[in-house]
Order: C-alpha cells, then sequence, then structure tokens
C-alpha cells in the first residue's frame, strides 16, 4: 500500500486551500525528503493565491491542485543515493530557489539567474519555469516535501525551526545588502524598515556592521519599536511627517551611501523616487521589494552622480548557510520574531490573519505536527 501524508492544496486559483492525504514523495537521487516542522506564510499570500494570474500572467503558477509554502524548515527524513552532504536527523531550511543545471547561466554559477528559475510552492520567473515546479511540486504545506541537496541549509541548534522559516525574507534582505556593498563604512537607508522585508534588512544591516542605518515606515509605535534595536545605530523617519529625501540630507551631509527599497507592489512611487534622491554622489540602490509600475527616473541625474540601481531576487544557499553561521555567532538576534503558530488544518486562518500582523515583528508558521 502507497504511504500517503497530508498536504494543504490550492485546487483553483483563488480559492481556499483543502487537506488533502497524498502519496509520500520518494527523493530522487540527489534529493532529500524532509520532514515540515515549519513553513512561514508570505504576508502577501493571499494576494498571490487570488490575483497572481491577472496581476503576472508571464510568471507561472505550479500546476493545480498545488502543494504551495516558499519558506519550509525540518528534519531530513530521506536521502538519495548520490547525497552525501546531508544525513537522516540533520535540522534544514529548504531554500525554495530551483535552477535546471543546463542553461548557460546556471554552467556560469548564476543559478539565480536560471533561464527557468522557479520558486518550489510558489511561482515561477519564466516560460519555462514550468519544468522545475512541475520537477519539485512540494511546497512547505504538507507533512513532508523533496527537495535537491543543493537547496539546503543545515541550521545551528540555536536557530528553531520557526526562526528558520522566515530565512527567504531574511536572506532577500541579506543578499541586496550584499550586493550594495555593505560594510562598516557604509551608511543605508531603509523605506519599509518596520515590514516584514525592511525588518530583515536591518537586522543584517547590523550584523554587517553599518554605523548608521535610516529607516522610514508611517507607523510610528512600529518605528519606535525598530530604532530600539540598536538605538545608537537606528534612526527612523514616518512617511506622514513629510519627503524622505529632505529628511535623509537634514540627517547625513551628502545622502546615504546605500538605499534598500523595501516596500511592496502596492506601495506608491514617491516614497521610491524620494529614496534615490537620497542617495550621495557614487551610491547604490537596490530594490527588493517589488515597487510595481513605470517609475519615472531621472537617468541623467544617475549618470552625472554615478549611482547604481539594481534589482536583487532572492538568495542563494550558500548566502543562507552565511546567515546560519552569522546567527549561531550572535551577530543577528532572530530572537525578535514573535512567532504566530497554526496547525496545517487551520491554513487558511493563517493566511487571512496576518493582515493583523504587528509589522515585520510578527511571523506566522504553519506547524504540520501540531494537531
Amino acid at each position: 500500500m502507497t504511504e500517503t501524508m497530508l498536504a494543504a492544496r490550492m485546487h483553483h486559483v483563488g480559492e481556499p486551500m483543502t487537506l488533502d492525504r497524498v502519496p509520500l514523495p520518494e527523493p530522487g537521487p540527489h534529493d532529500v525528503r524532509v520532514t515540515v516542522r515549519a513553513c512561514n506564510i508570505v504576508p502577501n499570500l493571499a494576494n498571490i493565491l487570488k490575483n497572481w494570474t491577472t496581476w503576472f500572467p508571464q510568471n507561472p503558477l505550479p500546476a493545480l491542485p498545488a502543494i504551495f509554502g516558499l519558506d519550509p524548515a525540518g528534519i531530513v527524513d530521506a536521502v538519495g543515493a548520490d547525497v552525501h552532504g546531508f544525513a537522516p536527523g540533520d535540522r534544514v531550511y529548504v531554500n525554495p530557489g530551483r535552477h535546471c543545471g543546463d542553461c548557460l547561466a546556471c554552467r556560469r554559477g548564476e543559478h539565480i539567474n536560471c533561464t527557468s528559475y522557479a520558486f518550489s510552492g510558489y511561482f515561477g520567473f519564466t516560460a519555462s519555469a514550468p519544468r522545475m515546479l512541475d520537477r519539485y511540486p512540494y511546497g512547505g504545506l504538507a507533512e513532508h516535501m523533496i527537495a535537491p541537496q543543493y537547496s539546503l541549509v543545515k541550521l545551528p541548534d540555536n536557530v528553531s525551526f520557526e526562526q528558520a522559516a522566515r530565512f527567504g525574507y531574511l536572506g532577500t534582505g541579506y543578499a541586496a545588502l550584499r550586493k550594495a556593498r555593505v560594510g562598516t563604512d557604509t551608511t543605508v537607508l531603509i523605506n519599509g524598515i518596520s515590514g516584514t522585508l525592511g525588518l530583515g534588512v536591518a537586522l543584517f544591516a547590523l550584523a554587517m556592521g553599518a554605523t548608521t542605518i535610516l529607516g522610514t515606515g508611517r507607523d510610528r509605535d512600529l518605528l519606535t519599536r525598530v530604532e530600539a534595536l540598536s538605538p545608537n545605530r537606528i534612526r527612523t523617519f514616518s512617511t506622514l511627517d513629510g519627503a524622505i529625501d529632505t529628511w535623509v540630507r537634514q540627517t547625513i551631509e551628502g545622502g546615504v551611501d546605500v538605499y534598500i527599497d523595501a516596500l511592496g507592489p502596492g506601495a506608491p512611487h514617491e516614497p521610491f523616487q524620494q529614496g534615490m534622491k537620497s542617495l550621495r554622489r557614487g551610491g547604490r540602490a537596490v530594490n527588493i521589494g517589488a515597487t510595481a509600475g513605470e517609475v519615472p527616473i531621472e537617468v541623467h541625474h544617475i549618470m552625472d552622480q554615478q549611482l547604481q540601481l539594481l534589482g536583487s531576487c532572492w538568495f542563494t544557499a550558500g548566502e543562507g548557510q552565511d546567515m546560519a553561521a552569522m546567527a549561531a555567532a550572535g551577530l543577528v538576534d532572530l530572537s525578535i520574531f514573535e512567532h504566530i503558530t497554526y496547525p496545517l488544518a487551520k491554513v487558511n486562518d493563517a493566511i487571512n490573519g496576518v493582515a493583523s500582523r504587528h509589522g515585520g515583528f510578527s511571523n506566522f508558521i504553519i506547524t504540520p505536527d501540531e494537531k
């Protein structure tokens, strides 16, 4: 008799997920099977499930019915014949990024630029991404999943599964900071610092040695809470009180070295534009929040002032291992997150409950082993 497991699946776009019993997956030669202990609920997941095919039809969803779940963490319980670096019992985070291995970008080692790059348990980025979604159709909203060994991050004992399930948003911020070459000589502006993405950027900017971190948001209480993480290094400003670039230039003569935009697709364009105006000569901007639409940019100013504007999408498993090492050494404090957990059977409640979160401090988690 075929072994089975429980999984939350979406059968039709926009409809609630259902709890189904499906065959227990078997790992291929280079794969592992993971018993999922925690899976993060992406704050925008409700909108994604309802509107993705309308908003971003060029980015394919997995074939329905589909097991979603972008950020899983758990315990390896089985390995393929050609897996050597991981063994049953290992505590791991599973990076959802999947690459083909045969395109030019993959052969150059630029796996995130793979022409078939996809997020297992979420969506793909190109027309050929379904080949990866079909190969790895298991997201984290299930009792078990399979994943390629290249996607795994070994977790230190002081990082809980709930904390590790936040690695996706943390890693997005960390990768952006690396691209921007943030260090002890760098001043940083984070638009949306109190949100799920922005708070992670702040934590790793602190860990990477940035001595001055400016952050914007709307909720003054949340901003005060962020500032309290490091009162000597973080300064915040509510966008309800005026223009971002005016405040930045009043605070730091000449502007900031690095600007990270962590605002979401529904944000107006003005904060993004004001962030660009906050850069000093030679400054670097990285967009990770998915501000959408055609944003007017003064390209002549970018040229004259030698500015850089980069897009950064996700992070590698190697960068995830860096993050785990930083957490193990106490360089980054993951204890600030408030974990709100739900069993797998209440996944729809969790998806809808995210709207009541306390900014980036709330961490909504599905725990499949919880009944």
